[in-house]
């Protein structure tokens, strides 16, 4: 299947005791695969770069922890089948991490909005990131949440950009009270450059 149709199916699930068989040895798979896919922003924000193994690991995983079956799964795949990215697009999970909970509360207050305000910026084509297709993660007295999905749609020109390994690409975010920038290393660029067809 190419990385322009990648959909995780009913198929592609394994029963229960199966996975669990190998849940130590996909965990650890995903976990190497994972430090490519990880870019942390400024000392709160972290983006974790979605494919189809990291969604369909974690299908497993709810399917794991609660088993409610056929019933259950049809509802995770309509959850995470939009985070794998269909070949001219990256999708990643921003997570705003700060352990104490008190000042957790006082930030998260000030970053309304925060997932529209992403960038990628290879070398002066600068790609915003739209959030994904899920509910505002804002409360309406204008706290946000820990947790984003972000979208970041490329050209066929960006996408022979960022795969060549030329030049700097530049993972930023510009919210008014948040402001920092990183750069996306080579091996990560290397990684998610598999994600597109």
């Amino acid at each position: 299947m190419s990385a322009s149709e990648r959909r995780i199916t009913p198929a592609d699930i394994l029963p229960n005791d199966a996975f669990l068989a190998r849940r130590k040895e996909l965990r650890a798979a995903s976990i190497a695969r994972k430090k490519n896919r990880r870019v942390e922003v400024g000392p709160y924000a972290t983006f974790y770069f979605e494919n189809y193994e990291s969604m369909w690991l974690q299908v497993q995983e709810m399917l794991r922890i609660e088993k409610g079956g056929d019933e259950q799964l049809q509802g995770e795949l309509e959850v995470y089948n939009p985070l794998i990215p269909q070949g001219a697009e990256l999708i990643a999970t921003l997570m705003l991490e700060i352990d104490d909970p008190v000042r957790r509360e006082s930030i998260l207050r000030r970053l309304a909005g925060i997932e529209e305000s992403v960038t990628l910026d290879l070398e002066g084509s600068v790609i915003a990131a739209t959030p994904t297709d899920y509910e505002d993660r804002t409360t309406p007295d204008g706290k946000t949440s820990s947790v984003h999905w972000v979208r970041f749609r490329f050209t066929q020109e960006q996408i022979a950009r960022f795969k060549s390994g030329e030049g700097r690409v530049l993972l930023a975010v510009n919210h008014a009270n948040y402001g920092h920038i990183a750069v996306i290393p080579p091996a990560v660029r290397t990684e998610l450059g598999s994600d597109f067809a």
